[in-house]
């Protein structure tokens, strides 16, 4: 049961409650994302902005090219630094964020080298196809085909055994729609180990803590999140269905999952939600909530994101 005392205001740290009025004062400062071509938006967050800094890219990232269901599909893969003799102790497979509509594989490296490294773990992020010009289902069919091939001839490729998967925000959606078109499609129910679920976006029909968010972009806001599902899933498609919004799909025989989200986060039910319908399911797993973090804060660091990632190294240590 989680403890109610985590969602007081009282027990937000200053750090944090520093660094959310710095973010909310960054975005006011910027340009109204939805005011600009989607083009520019993708590539100044390429550059990176006061609000969301770029992250480096790495030296010891490779891509490899497998077959996609559109063509060619990349990802991108991060090695771990292993000793003479050692051996990689597993793969994690990354869905990246940016609402299905921004993003790429190569914004997160920092993370990967990571768990990479803290891990054993050859770590493979997809560069799957964005919204709005390659609308639903075509990000998860990408996502859908990366997770397939490590469970199949990459996982020999590689020199792998135990495959994990996870992503954030939308990444972590897509991440769990993955596991059950795996479960449901492929008869391959536990094909991944375990799911590194940060701050996911689990009902496109949108649950009471998006809706009531309001304006203030504390990194996303109701106005980003309706936008987003809007641009992923074209109109008549119902929000609500299994297949688009894993909140409402049968979730038994899945594998064990760790749920990170901050209580300053428009996607807080979301994650609240699946989390208990997940442990309802039987599938096992923990839920960490972090008092005033807010979307996806292990983005921003700190001494609360010390403490998030450090789990995070702990649960998919734990699975190889």
């Amino acid at each position: 049961m989680i403890d109610h005392a985590l969602f007081d205001p009282a027990t937000i740290d200053p750090e944090t409650k520093r660094l959310n009025a710095e973010i909310v004062a960054a975005h006011a400062a910027q340009e109204d994302p939805w005011s600009l071509p989607i083009a520019e938006v993708r590539a100044r967050r390429r550059r990176g902005t006061q609000a969301s800094p770029a992250m480096p890219r790495s030296a010891r990232a490779e891509t490899v090219t497998i077959d996609g269901p559109a063509g060619p599909l990349a990802l991108r893969i991060i090695r771990p630094r292993l000793r003479p003799g050692q051996s990689p102790r597993g793969a994690y497979l990354h869905v990246h964020r940016g609402g299905w509509v921004w993003g790429s594989a190569d914004e997160q490296d920092p993370w990967l080298e990571r768990i990479a490294d803290n891990c054993g773990f050859i770590c493979l992020s997809v560069e799957y196809r964005l919204a709005p010009e390659h609308p639903y289902p075509a990000a998860l069919e990408d996502c859908e085909a990366a997770a397939l091939w490590l469970a199949g001839p990459g996982r020999a490729e590689l020199g792998v055994t135990a495959l994990t998967i996870g992503g954030e925000s939308v990444g972590a959606h897509l991440a769990v729609m993955v596991l059950l078109r795996l479960r449901d499609r492929h008869n391959l129910p536990r094909a991944f180990r375990g799911a590194n679920l940060n701050a996911g976006f689990y009902d496109l029909g949108l649950t009471p803590s998006v809706r009531n968010w309001g304006e203030e972009r504390l990194v996303v806001n109701t106005r980003d999140l309706t936008t987003f599902a809007n641009d992923y899933v074209r109109e008549g498609v119902d929000r609500r269905r299994p297949d688009v919004s894993p909140l409402y799909a049968e979730l038994k025989g899945l594998p064990p999952a760790l749920f990170t989200i901050g209580t300053a986060d428009p996607l807080l039910d979301d994650t609240l939600y699946m989390s208990a319908r997940w442990a309802a399911a039987g599938n096992g797993g923990h839920t960490a909530v972090y008092p005033g973090g807010c979307h996806v804060f292990v983005r921003y660091p700190g001494e609360m994101t010390a403490r998030a990632l450090e789990l995070i190294d702990r649960f998919l240590t734990a699975l190889a």
